[in-house]
């Protein structure tokens, strides 16, 4: 599994400096935390969208970058893979690079609640640290900007405000805050937020997109064959427990090793 807690990643997190508070890594956690546990599947994960070690074919592939989909060419390097876009642009731009899942954006709506407050502040801009010069509307100079803070200091400010200029998971966020949203690029109305949607809800809708593919029954295992050499070799169980029995099985009689990860419940 490749996630925010990867060597690689973390790494490059900090060389971001402040951009390293940004919603890719926390969007990742809450995938972690609370789609992934909810999700049954024998395919591989990949929540931070980025070619780590560990990457392989089949993976479920988390795409946060919808502003430069152009960077996902690597996606091409690898097979069967399932690809979660928030974005029809991301989608359409890597729609030859794997089966493409559009799941809204989601956030885990009881931790966010928690931040409500009493409205105390009039507006603000709030998002990543590159969000002012990417925005697309023009910002008056009275707003305050709420960029480069850890999560919990963001929730607690944005929470004071009646207004805020956002888009992405900052503007559900918002929302679940009662925020009024503002436009913040003219390319995305705000009222592309809909309806909010929890980690939990965009679970049960990934579960159903991955029935739809197909393949999210299948595992690989390497097998020794007649010559003592290790083969891959496909297991085609049609339910969740025959897979779960056949990996005990070559578990116990040590005729065979799990060559991908598989999670069941």
């Amino acid at each position: 599994m490749i996630t925010h807690d990867s060597p690689e990643y973390i790494a490059r997190r900090k060389a971001l400096g402040k951009a390293k508070y940004n919603g890719c890594y926390y969007y990742s956690k809450e995938i972690v935390e609370n789609i992934i546990p909810r999700v049954k599947t024998s395919r591989d994960w990949n929540t931070v969208g980025r070619e780590c070690t560990g990457m392989c074919d089949g993976m479920i592939v988390f795409l946060h970058d919808n502003s430069c989909p152009w960077n996902y060419k690597w996606l091409k390097n690898y097979e069967d893979l399932v690809l979660v876009c928030s974005s029809e642009y991301t989608a359409l731009s890597v729609a030859y690079s794997g089966h493409v899942v559009k799941l809204p954006m989601s956030v885990d709506t009881k931790y966010v609640s928690q931040f409500k407050t009493k409205k105390d502040k009039d507006t603000c801009l709030v998002g990543n640290v590159w969000v002012k010069e990417n925005a697309r509307t023009k910002i008056p100079g009275e707003v305050d900007i709420l960029t480069s803070l850890p999560r919990v200091e963001l929730l607690k400010q944005l929470a004071r405000y009646k207004r805020a200029y956002a888009i992405d998971r900052c503007a559900i966020e918002a929302k679940v805050l009662g925020c009024e949203l503002l436009p913040l690029d003219t390319r995305y109305s705000v009222d592309n937020v809909g309806e909010v949607l929890d980690n939990r809800q965009a679970a049960k809708l990934l579960q159903q997109e991955l029935n739809k593919i197909g393949g999210n029954m299948k595992a690989d295992y390497r097998v020794m064959n007649d010559h003592g050499i290790y083969v891959v070799q496909q297991n085609n169980a049609g339910t969740w427990q025959e897979i779960a029995r056949f990996n005990e099985i070559g578990k116990a009689r040590e005729l065979a090793n799990k060559y991908r990860g598989l999670k069941s419940e």
